[in-house]
């Protein structure tokens, strides 16, 4: 199963997903590609680090969304990687139709909260505000409605007493470096 991950920022996801490639966690499972939306992206430097391909790809002429001359491009640079799925690992722009209908049932994303609860920006702080006692991740297909696909998997994340935010966020980020890997092994094998 050919896999192209999108980012927008550090990479963390992107690096869990690789790092469990090098070790044959992801069975029959294979990044052929990282694109970014930001030249400066850390996402970047995971390439060259562990051996695939990483780009940059204009997103212009939009700051939040990925629309007109941009989204072909992504489009275009995605196409050519011929994968089977599509994941979106902290890519932080609203997909427009065209992108979506590019790669039907094939884009999946991981969202830091128990979705349908807190989608959207910030959803660890949503949650930390909201005084939840669980909170976590969610692997799903992407639709047109931002954080509302189908659910593949979630992992639970329990809010301790004596939290803080940074502390709930660490355990959620270690949460979703477990889940999407195991998440993408499994859909791999589920192919054959």
């Amino acid at each position: 199963m050919r896999l192209v991950i999108l980012g927008s920022g550090r990479g963390s996801n992107a690096e869990a997903i690789l790092e469990a490639q090098k070790a044959g966690r992801l069975g029959a499972a294979q990044v052929v590609q990282v694109l970014s939306d930001r030249a400066d992206a850390r996402i970047l430097s995971l390439g060259e680090r562990f051996g695939v391909p990483a780009a940059f790809v204009d997103p212009a002429p939009f700051k939040t969304k990925l629309e007109g001359e941009g989204e072909a491009r992504f489009i275009a640079a995605i196409s050519r990687c011929a994968p089977d799925l599509v994941v979106l690992a902290g890519f932080m722009r609203v997909l427009k139709p065209g992108f979506l209908e590019a790669f039907a049932g094939r884009i999946i994303n991981l969202h830091p909260s128990l979705l349908p609860s807190f989608p959207g920006l910030d959803a660890i702080g949503q949650a930390w505000k909201r005084g939840v006692k669980v909170t976590g991740c969610t692997v799903h297909y992407v639709t047109a409605e931002v954080d509302g696909g189908p659910i593949i998997d979630q992992a639970v994340v329990r809010v301790e007493p004596g939290d803080t935010l940074e502390a709930l966020t660490e355990r959620v980020h270690a949460a979703e470096h477990a889940l999407l890997p195991a998440v993408l092994a499994r859909l791999a094998a589920s192919r054959n």
